[in-house]
């Protein structure tokens, strides 16, 4: 009997050493030669603090910055941990609404984002300005979405919607490889650039 118990175990002990240290010790080391940065979570810094990462979308409300797509993740409820609350882009929580196009509240949110960025039948607004992704984390607005927001972005800084839009035009990243998924910009690079701009 031990001798078909030794096996077993040795192959366990092989497995466990190979895929539990070896392998991960081993892919770790690659995509810190290769890929630092994203390996490390893309952070991006400012006054020598971590001011967030370029793979994680975050909230901007002010009317100086550009915003991102809304987010349908949540949190627990500081009150009530039976229930949640709205948490955009909590990273601990990704997900999407699960509210269906039929659903009132879904419904209802997304006639306000309209209406609130002037949105109407003649002049419609992009897709991503009222619509969460299935993470609830993306970083990324597409630049018709970034353009609709020149004009506040512009106001708000007293500068010329010219050179706002000219930055915007400079963020847009094109598609992987030439033909993979949209043109996009990342919100929280292209709102750290808009502050080099100003200065501050």
């Amino acid at each position: 009997m031990l001798a078909h118990i030794r096996p077993a175990v040795v192959l366990i002990v092989m497995f466990s050493i190979l895929t539990g240290l070896a392998y991960p010790l081993a892919i770790t080391g690659i995509a810190q030669l290769i890929l630092a940065g994203p390996a490390n979570g893309s952070l991006e810094s400012r006054d020598g603090g971590v001011v967030g990462s370029r793979l994680i979308g975050q909230v901007f409300t002010a009317d100086k910055y550009f915003h991102p797509r809304p987010s349908a993740t949540s949190a627990p409820d500081p009150k009530d941990p039976t229930k949640t609350v709205d948490a955009p882009y909590n990273a601990a929580n990704s997900s999407g609404s699960n509210l269906g196009p039929t659903a009132k509240k879904l419904v209802d949110r997304v006639k306000a984002d309209v209406e609130a960025l002037g949105g109407s039948p003649a002049k419609p607004v992009p897709t991503d300005a009222v619509t969460t992704s299935g993470s609830g984390l993306d970083p990324h607005i597409s630049p018709d979405f970034a353009k609709l927001q020149v004009g506040r972005v512009a106001a708000a800084r007293g500068l010329p919607e010219a050179r706002i839009l000219t930055l915007v035009e400079a963020s847009i990243e094109g598609r992987f490889l030439g033909i993979l998924g949209e043109p996009r910009i990342n919100v929280l690079a292209l709102n750290l650039e808009l502050d080099r701009l100003a200065g501050k």
